[in-house]
């Protein structure tokens, strides 16, 4: 006992310093000093931190420099070294064909099935249509749990399921077969904390959604779990597309500027573009699959090749000062067409030069256009507005 309770014998050194008995344990210093090798790790830290950051800017500047030295001609210099390229079919030959009257309310989404003749759009009058393009009939009307719908997907392998989804942060999955006996959802998907902005099917199993609470889900259909969970973008996920010739390839566009490549299978990022100056509304796959066209709020619609992990063309011109909600691709990939806030929609030379629009939709709405895309056959082009409707153009 006597052991434990004995205390150093300290005395004075003539330093003035404190100075230990022999006999005794080393004292601990004062409180309010700290250690002088506890000072040196945190002053090596921090420096190691600051050289860090110094060598990542360097490296940045290093991979802007080469970018910069490879991008010695811009693709319409290329593409005119390869010969006269063909005459681009405008209007008038391109013109209205079909206009589809049925919604009551704003018409927020649209998407193709796989066959090119019917299509689903969603509308905040609460309804999930389903449409034969070709004759303007209603195939099914869905009455939704929640009006405030911003997102619709067809299945595009067998065409049995359409799913929609919006300011109610769940992805509600409807079987056409089952659909037109009961208006109930086959499965609700939850577990975004936020809206749902953009939903695509994998296949008919699998169902990849895109959210304001900045990630993108990957969910089993049947099960109604969430397989895979793609964190990355620092801002809400407006709009996701996957790769048409490879299903573990899909790409996202956010509200903080930049468009990421996920690979399915790894959960992770694998390539960051940027480049817009405001948030990317809309993201669509080139049909080869190797690169990607965008739309912003900067007024300004991109293409970024994934080979040379840069941006290859940049469309727009000083009298568009609107933003862009969505984009899609001509079936091989020459025209890029886009949907205004000013209730235009233009065609973009996706081999041209990006300040000279192709061609110009004559009228095509009174009202923002809010969704186009393009069929699988790439014979007709859809575009939906908030002025309840949606027009099919050939």
């Amino acid at each position: 006992c006597h052991f434990f309770c004995k205390r150093p014998n300290h005395s004075k050194s003539k330093s003035g310093g404190i100075k230990a008995s022999t006999t005794g344990s080393a004292p601990a210093p004062p409180h309010h000093v700290l250690p002088t090798s506890y000072t040196a790790d945190a002053m090596s830290v921090a420096e190691r931190i600051e050289a860090a950051k110094a060598e990542v800017e360097k490296l940045k500047d290093e991979i802007d420099k080469v970018r910069t030295d490879k991008a010695d001609k811009t693709i319409d210099q290329v593409s005119a070294s390869k010969g006269p390229l063909k005459e681009i079919r405008k209007p008038p030959s391109t013109k209205l064909r079909r206009t589809l009257k049925g919604h009551f309310g704003k018409v927020y989404a649209m998407h193709w099935a796989s066959n090119s003749h019917d299509l689903v759009s969603a509308s905040q009058d609460g309804k999930l249509i389903v449409w034969n393009a070709y004759s303007t009939n209603k195939v099914q009307a869905i009455p939704l749990r929640s009006s405030w719908v911003m997102s619709c997907a067809f299945e595009q392998t067998k065409g049995n399921l359409v799913a929609c989804g919006g300011l109610d942060n769940m992805c509600s999955i409807y079987n056409l077969q089952q659909a037109q006996q009961q208006s109930r959802a086959q499965q609700e998907l939850v577990s975004h904390d936020g809206y749902l902005s953009c939903c695509r099917f994998v296949d008919e199993t699998r169902i990849l959604t895109a959210s304001g609470d900045s990630t993108c889900m990957l969910w089993d259909v049947s099960t109604g779990e969430v397989l895979t969970t793609y964190s990355g973008h620092t801002g809400d996920v407006m709009s996701l597309s996957l790769n048409p010739n490879d299903k573990n390839v899909f790409v996202t566009g956010s509200v903080d500027t930049t468009a990421k490549i996920w690979d399915v299978r790894t959960g992770k990022s694998v390539q960051t573009h940027v480049g817009h100056e405001s948030d990317i509304n809309s993201v669509a796959f080139f049909p080869d699959g190797k690169a990607f066209g965008t739309g912003s709020d900067d007024s300004t619609c991109r293409l970024f090749d994934m080979r040379c992990y840069a941006e290859v063309n940049k469309f727009g011109h000083d009298k568009i000062l609107c933003g862009i909600t969505s984009v899609d691709f001509s079936r091989s990939g020459r025209l890029l067409f886009a949907g205004y806030d000013d209730f235009n929609c233009y065609a973009w030379d996706t081999l041209g030069n990006g300040g000279i629009h192709a061609f110009q939709l004559p009228q095509p709405h009174d009202n923002r256009v809010s969704c186009l895309g393009v069929n699988p056959k790439g014979d007709a082009l859809c575009t939906g507005s908030w002025g309840t409707l949606l027009k099919i153009w050939a």
